[in-house]
């Protein structure tokens, strides 16, 4: 984790330190939902092992939003941040071992050091950058071309998670998913 926060920012070793010192180790088996929609998130996670999936149900049809694996942070983070109830799920497609911080401890750490605050602005930074990539994906390329780029960003989940969750994740109908997978040299 410590290699992981400091890729981000650099911060006080001492620091650095006291701030790691409060994350505690959180195990959860496949297929356990972490966070439901009316839930606030209480905790910010940080992903040592396993994939999660964050999703929204409409009309009883799972619509992926996200995954989160190792070495990455996991939660609802809008609701976490807002500390308001989650409008969708949290939950572990495999396995997944954590380190955990409770917002309340988070929040605490960050005031008073600035340096863990501006690590944090920066990790929030990253990931809106990262989500406006993401809908400008969904909305400017055609399918096949969200598949490719999908699979150069991540091709060691093409068999690890099921064609059904990514093809939710790509909006892409799962016969056409298929047939892109029997189409496209991977």
């Amino acid at each position: 984790m410590k290699e992981f926060l400091s890729s981000i920012h650099q911060v006080d070793e001492t620091i650095l330190e006291e701030y790691i010192s409060h994350w505690k180790e959180y195990t959860l088996p496949r297929r356990t939902l972490m966070t439901s929609p009316g839930k606030t998130e209480r905790y910010w996670y940080y992903v040592q092992e396993g994939i999660q999936k964050s999703y929204y149900l409409q009309e009883n049809k799972q619509h992926v939003i996200a995954f989160t694996y190792a070495p990455s942070f996991s939660g609802i983070p809008e609701s976490l941040f807002s500390q308001t109830p989650s409008k969708y799920f949290l939950e572990t497609i495999t396995k997944s071992k954590f380190l955990r911080i409770s917002f309340e401890t988070h929040e605490k750490l960050m005031a008073e050091h600035r340096e863990i605050e501006t690590l944090f602005r920066k990790a929030t930074e990253s990931f809106l950058i990262g989500m406006l990539q993401r809908y400008y994906e969904l909305m400017a390329y055609d399918m096949e071309t969200r598949f490719k780029v999908f699979l150069n960003r991540s091709p060691h989940l093409l068999g690890i998670i099921s064609q059904k969750d990514l093809a939710s994740y790509l909006r892409i109908d799962s016969t056409n998913f298929s047939k892109l997978i029997n189409s496209i040299r991977i």
